[in-house]
């Protein structure tokens, strides 16, 4: 129980005094970047499927 503890201790000392958090407007920034470079991923990703879908339905008509 002494190891729990000391490692939640540890821990606590660790996030309040060695980590450095990042500042609200570099947080921001951060999170745009995130959401414009999933919004386009996703757009590529489904014009991948659609094009897909069109292939395998003109495919399974031909045949």
């Amino acid at each position: 129980m002494e190891k729990l503890k000391a490692y939640i201790l540890e821990s606590v000392d660790e996030i309040k005094n060695k980590v450095t958090w990042p500042k609200f407007n570099e947080l921001q920034s951060s999170a745009i970047l995130v959401l414009v470079a999933s919004l386009i991923f996703a757009l590529v990703i489904g014009f991948i499927d659609l094009g897909f879908k069109n292939a395998l339905a003109w495919f399974y008509k031909e045949f």
